[in-house]
């Protein structure tokens, strides 16, 4: 029976997300229209989000669904800062490659990148970010992650956003990762803009969020029939973002109670991780409240990550090297070379993740494959 260990790619879909999902993909009617089926879809859409912001902590009002992650980043980046008329966008080393590569698409408009370094931890200090600020002064936003999604360490992003808006500068964060997983509430971060997605928290793909402010300066990247307060055009699946705001509530719901839960079995899979691989260490925050509680990211010197995600694979454990955007990329993780970790010791990277289907018998099937690496690790 395989056993899949990789839910910081995409989490397993909640049953109550699956029911709401299929009831409402019955129904028919575009929720634009203004017939009663067109209304009885609106109905449904606007349910969802209510629904999403209740968990999220921000009015209904400041949600904008999108057909994921990926586009509510770009739309936050690439239009927040076509909104600010130009200027520095703030980049901290180690985002997710929607971030990194939304930024660089903007620099054929005029945009300038400026790279933040982050600690050894992946994290962004706020000292380092005034000293930026304090340097910049046609900065037009910063964006930055609140859990970074292959080693799992949790950013202050209170914190942040107060360095920056004491500056004047509007923030973007990227609660992908973070969102169901640790608090993580719009009203509090301090943000004028956050992305979330659904395949995160236990919801279907095709579906995600930006949370904007009323205020947030934000251009649409859609044209065309004005839906999401006209800043992002197209007909939305009611279906869908019922599923989201369904498994999102879910999430917030149990997430202390799954939190502990979680870390207790990630825990227990680092102590055979570190115990059967020599040479292994662990990268991000240690374990704890810093740390995403299903995040289980390792290195191990000597070793080459895609021969031993291979190897585990075979044995019928499915886990990862780094983010799923860069699966096949033959190149280090962008985020560990952020970290200052060597090219030798990157090239050996693990990312085992679980999510709130995980059980402790996939954990004792992770234990037990183990052995199956010794090919790779005996080199």
């Amino acid at each position: 029976m395989a056993v899949y260990l990789d839910h910081a790619a995409g989490t397993t879909l909640r049953p109550a997300a699956a029911a709401a999902f299929a009831e409402a993909l019955g129904a028919v009617g575009n929720p634009s229209s203004v017939h009663r089926h067109g209304q009885a879809a609106r109905a449904v859409l606007e349910e969802a989000r209510e629904r999403l912001a209740a968990a999220a902590g921000c009015e209904p009002v400041e949600v904008l669904f999108t057909s994921g992650g990926t586009e509510a980043v770009n739309l936050a980046v690439v239009g927040g800062w076509r909104a600010r008329g130009g200027g520095a966008l703030l980049l901290p080393g180690g985002e997710h490659a929607a971030t990194v590569e939304a930024a660089e698409a903007l620099q054929a408009e005029g945009a300038r990148i400026v790279h933040l370094p982050v600690d050894a931890e992946a994290r962004l200090d706020p000292a380092v970010l005034a000293d930026a600020l304090a340097t910049e002064p046609d900065a037009a936003l910063l964006t930055v992650l609140a859990a970074n999604n292959e080693v799992g360490s949790v950013q202050d992003v209170a914190a942040l956003t107060a360095v920056a808006r004491a500056a004047g500068v509007p923030v973007h964060v990227d609660a992908i990762a973070a969102f169901g997983a640790v608090p993580t509430r719009f009203d509090a971060s301090g943000a004028q803009l956050m992305s979330v997605s659904s395949v995160k928290v236990g919801g279907p793909a095709g579906v995600g969020a930006l949370l904007a402010a009323r205020t947030a300066p934000v251009r649409p990247l859609l044209h065309g029939g004005g839906q999401e307060r006209g800043l992002r055009s197209g007909t939305p699946s009611a279906a869908l973002a019922l599923a989201f705001a369904v498994a999102a509530e879910e999430a917030a719901a149990h997430r202390d109670a799954e939190a502990v839960r979680v870390a207790a079995l990630r825990d227990r899979a680092l102590t055979g991780v570190l115990a059967a691989l020599p040479g292994a260490v662990l990268r991000g925050t240690p374990p704890g409240p810093g740390r995403l509680p299903g995040n289980l990211h390792v290195t191990v010197a000597g070793a080459d990550g895609e021969s031993l995600l291979f190897l585990l694979d075979g044995a019928g454990v499915s886990v990862s090297t780094g983010s799923a955007c860069l699966a096949g990329v033959t190149r280090l993780s962008p985020v560990l070379l952020a970290m200052g970790v060597p090219a030798e010791q990157a090239r050996g990277a693990l990312r085992i993740t679980l999510g709130h289907s995980s059980t402790a018998s996939d954990v004792d099937a992770l234990l037990a494959a183990l052995p199956a690496l010794a090919p790779v690790l005996a080199r």
